[in-house]
């Protein structure tokens, strides 16, 4: 690899997390690398067969992102999982079960 060859290269750190494990993978991409292709080097998906990229959202930094969006040195690609809870939902219900404890305490025995 030559000087120049080498220059045009720049890593990307690639995250995936679940309840167990969270794994980061450096990875060496060429410039006009994208999500997919730092994902694909990663081998995440073959570590982890529940990743589907045609299901899993991604994003940079927090930021949701496309699969063929372009990444920059330094980027922190994010591969989410699946909510298996609506966030609204949760907290109604959350919300629900204090009001209905606090109803319980105030009636007393």
């Amino acid at each position: 690899m030559t000087v120049s060859e080498h220059d045009a290269q720049f890593v990307v750190d690639v995250i995936y997390a679940r309840g167990d494990v969270q794994e980061m993978v450096a990875v060496e991409l060429p410039k006009g690398g994208t999500i997919r292709a730092a994902i694909e080097r990663s081998r995440l998906a073959e570590r982890y067969p529940e990743i589907d990229l045609a299901v899993n959202k991604v994003g940079v930094f927090g930021t949701l992102k496309n699969l063929n969006d372009l990444v920059q040195s330094g980027d922190r690609v994010e591969i989410y999982r699946p909510l298996l809870v609506d966030p609204k939902q949760a907290r109604r219900d959350n919300a629900s079960a204090a009001k209905a404890a606090r109803s319980k305490r105030k009636s007393g025995p």
